[in-house]
């Protein structure tokens, strides 16, 4: 990574920002690849640097449509968190926080991981139990958890509404402390560099309109810019993963609906971790940039469309303020949409599909962005290898069929339960 020194930086500001130099390659396409992943977000970026540093495989192309990390990745309230409980979760997501953590150092470029903790509210005494047991579970996993009491949630937390009249009085909550945020553009742009540094060409502005075949195998790619052969094809499409199946014959379980995320103008600093709503679907941090962060349930309907609608952004903000009093003095500035494909049992697929030649990574609902460094890992290690790690042996396809269903309860509805 270049260093730049405070007098360079003041130089460039005077220069009007032209003298810097690119972080990627701006590649063209060759008539063939080992690999070709569709799909130029932190999935598919972190599957290309991973293949070329974990399993020295080069002759990778990623192709996206639009610009790098211009989809989900760049469209997400940047939690990341590994509070799982179910086996095939645990080990996962714990393995994507050990990314996180040394993810700016391995790729040497700072992704601003900051590892400000998660507080999951509990409403109840029933919810205090159920915390209890996940947070156990957690533990025996080697994955950090605290239950806090009412009083350790206020003194961590005194923004929060324990008044006598709260719609939703606070028994306290389960702390994971190393959870936390990261910059989500960051991280496509890490990755990017990363993966072009070693020989990866990254490819924008080149949407697949097709793919090529030869007797029932996949054996490359029709795009805007031109056919293009590969060994082997990957879907990293997040949303779309659907779209991109179809034009190979195949009929996934999952249906893509329209996330949003809001943000407030900038105050003070009021909270220092990442607060869910126990009682409601619904989640608040605060920016660096001082901006109170707010995202909460699905738009109801199936859509691609990356906006939403009135109902939810009503429905949001009456959480924000039975929460967080204060919010209700705030301006809402901006707000953005994303579309999260969302398999039938909230977990991803990640394996090999039932045609040969083409890889399916996809269906991963609201856990996308913080599983980004585990899935590239993963995703990379089941394409190299023909057969995927332990960590994601669970997430196949044919779960579905067979009735091994990972349905992680608590951690955000699925798309049936609208």
């Amino acid at each position: 990574m270049t260093h730049y020194s405070a007098f360079s930086l003041f130089k460039e500001a005077l220069r009007g920002n032209k003298g810097w130099s690119r972080a990627w390659r701006d590649a063209e396409p060759k008539p063939a690849y080992d690999v070709v992943i569709i799909g130029g977000g932190g999935h598919g970026l972190a599957t290309a640097y991973y293949l070329a540093k974990e399993h020295g495989i080069t002759n990778v192309a990623v192709v996206e449509k639009g610009y790098i990390g211009g989809g989900n990745t760049g469209r997400n309230t940047t939690i990341v968190r590994s509070n799982y409980m179910i086996d095939g979760n645990t080990s996962f997501y714990e393995h994507s926080m050990k990314l996180w953590e040394g993810m700016s150092r391995d790729l040497n470029f700072n992704v601003m991981y900051s590892p400000r903790g998660q507080i999951n509210l509990c409403h109840s005494p029933a919810q205090m139990d159920a915390a209890m047991r996940r947070g156990n579970i957690m533990r025996m996993n080697g994955i950090d958890a605290e239950l806090l009491s009412r009083e350790a949630v206020m003194k961590r937390v005194p923004i929060l509404d324990y008044s006598a009249n709260a719609r939703f009085p606070i028994h306290g909550g389960l702390l994971q402390e190393r959870a936390g945020t990261a910059r989500h553009d960051a991280v496509a742009w890490g990755y990017a560099r990363g993966a072009s540094a070693r020989g990866v060409d990254i490819i924008q502005g080149c949407e697949v309109t097709g793919y090529q075949w030869d007797r029932g195998r996949i054996v490359g790619v029709e795009t805007t810019r031109g056919p293009i052969k590969a060994k082997k094809v990957a879907m990293a499409v997040a949303g779309h993963t659907s779209h991109m199946a179809k034009m190979a014959g195949l009929r996934l379980p999952i249906e893509t609906h329209v996330l949003q995320a809001f943000v407030t103008e900038a105050i003070k600093p009021v909270i220092d971790c990442v607060v869910s709503f126990g009682a409601v679907h619904f989640y608040i941090s605060q920016s660096d940039k001082g901006g109170l962060v707010l995202g909460g349930d699905l738009d109801g309907h199936n859509s691609y469309g990356q906006r939403g609608d009135l109902p939810i952004v009503e429905e949001n903000m009456a959480a924000a303020k039975a929460l967080v009093p204060l919010v209700s003095r705030l301006q809402l500035v901006r707000h953005w949409a994303g579309v999260m494909d969302m398999s039938m049992d909230g977990s991803p697929i990640m394996c090999k599909s039932p045609v040969e030649g083409l890889y399916i990574n996809g269906g991963w609902c609201y856990g996308g962005f913080k599983a980004t460094p585990a899935s590239g890992w993963c995703y990379a290690h089941t394409i190299a290898t023909e057969r995927p790690h332990a960590l994601n042996a669970r997430f196949t396809l044919d779960r579905f069929h067979r009735g091994y269903q990972i349905d992680e309860k608590g951690m955000g509805p699925t798309p049936w339960a609208h």
